[in-house]
């Protein structure tokens, strides 16, 4: 697949830049994608939820009226749920949220929906940039000459850039990782993927 790359002003380079079939060209594996952002989501949570429950509160373990003959509901002592300050009934425990994933099962959905997003247009390459120190405004000046405001946008660079993650991490919709670390909830969240040359490289890399 043949795309045009595009400079920091948004016009065209004057080349094409070849993204290999065998990654953004497959047919997309909804499941292996459902199974990946579902790892993603769930590995999100701390699962340290904890809630006290009648064993664990602090009071008296004295009965408070005897079990018959009162006309009421039966009690047992202070610590008991239906009074305030009592125990919760089957509260929250820490738990662990790990899911699972082949290593083959993650690649393919990462593949499908890098696939995906190329099959909707929502794909741009663009050259690689730098800058000598942080520059929110001349990144800002970027995102609007590739006509992406408004939208969300994952920047994907070869190597991690101090200065280019602190450009553009103030502004509104836009998210920068390395190609490394590009996962495939990033990428079906985003509006548009900007992929700098040297991340196609280290994509191929990776998937080759």
């Amino acid at each position: 697949m043949k795309v045009d790359v595009v400079n920091i002003e948004g016009k065209s380079a004057g080349r094409k830049c070849d993204l290999p079939d065998s990654i953004f060209g497959i047919e997309p594996n909804e499941h292996a994608v459902w199974l990946a952002v579902k790892q993603y989501l769930t590995h999100q949570r701390q699962g340290t939820h904890k809630s006290k429950e009648r064993g664990e509160v602090k009071g008296s373990r004295k009965k408070l009226v005897r079990q018959k003959g009162t006309g009421g509901a039966r009690k047992g002592d202070i610590k008991s749920p239906i009074f305030r300050g009592g125990g919760r009934i089957f509260g929250p425990r820490p738990r662990n949220y790990t899911v699972k994933l082949n290593k083959k099962v993650k690649a393919l959905a990462k593949m499908s929906a890098l696939s995906a997003k190329a099959a909707d247009g929502g794909i741009l390459v663009m050259e690689d940039f730098s800058f000598d120190a942080p520059k929110t405004k001349a990144f800002k000046n970027i995102v609007d000459s590739l006509e992406l405001g408004g939208k969300k946008a994952l920047f994907v660079t070869g190597d991690l850039e101090s200065a280019v993650v602190n450009s553009g991490k103030n502004i509104p919709g836009v998210t920068i990782k390395r190609a490394q670390d590009l996962n495939t909830y990033s990428v079906m969240k985003a509006d548009t993927l900007v992929l700098c040359e040297g991340a196609i490289e280290k994509i191929k890399s990776i998937h080759g």
